[in-house]
């Protein structure tokens, strides 16, 4: 796996994850909402690689090389 994501890329994954997260646990999340924690977990593990598998079909890469 090539890393095809920048900082300010996963940054902003992580922090979203980390809001949806904190929203489900304090109540803020509706039942429904709380499929929101699949993306949650997509963010984390994307951030945390660097990798998100979607931007190579895309033709994205924010990585600056």
């Amino acid at each position: 796996m090539e890393v095809n994501e920048g900082f300010a890329d996963r940054l902003v994954r992580l922090v979203l994850a980390v809001l949806i997260l904190v929203m489900f646990l304090t109540g803020n999340l509706p039942g429904y909402w709380a499929l929101l924690l699949i993306l949650t977990g997509t963010f984390t593990m994307t951030a945390i690689t660097g990798y998100c598998p979607l931007y190579k079909p895309l033709g994205m890469n924010t990585c600056k090389k």
